[in-house]
């Protein structure tokens, strides 16, 4: 049997795309994966509305919270296996560098907090994101990772990150 790989989704609030990527691989990885998300700044917590949809979705939110990227770097941390930033690097974002214990990928995605008009149009703007990460770890969970080196997952990974997003054109 192999063991679950560990990923962690990283942006800088940990409250909007990091939280929403840990909820939808949870679900979709069946066992093959330990899901984690952190941020650099994290909020207090998570966005009221991604929980919301992500509940309206069918996820477990309960265990869902904000939390510092600090609390997987130390001793006692498990290790990474990915690590996956989905900062909006274009928008002046940095997320922080994991160094080279784990394969990464760069996936750069609107900030949801950042999303502006009505409810309405919030709540579509969730719905493509949420659609543009449920594509992304589609992909991802599909991969013959025994078969890929090192740099041939760190290609693929960032390979998903750069295709079609969906999200951000329509944003105001």
């Amino acid at each position: 049997m192999t063991p679950a790989y560990n990923v962690l989704f990283l942006c800088t609030r940990n409250s909007g795309r990091s939280i929403m990527a840990e909820a939808i691989l949870q679900k979709l990885g069946g066992g093959k994966f330990n899901v984690y998300s952190a941020g650099s700044e994290p909020a207090d917590e998570p966005m009221p509305e991604v929980l919301e949809k992500l509940r309206a979705l069918g996820h477990d939110v309960s265990a869902l919270r904000s939390k510092s990227w600090n609390e997987f770097s130390g001793p006692d941390a498990p290790h990474m296996d990915f690590v996956i930033a989905l900062c909006d690097t274009l928008d002046g974002q940095v997320c922080p560098d994991f160094g080279h214990k784990a394969i990464t990928g760069a996936w750069p995605l609107p900030d949801p907090a950042k999303f502006t008009g009505s409810a309405a149009e919030r709540s579509t703007l969730l719905n493509e994101l949420y659609a543009s990460l449920t594509r992304r770890l589609g992909i991802f969970i599909s991969l013959p990772f025994a078969s890929l080196d090192r740099m041939a997952a760190r290609a693929r990974l960032d390979d998903i990150g750069a295709g079609p997003v969906g999200v951000g054109a329509r944003e105001r």
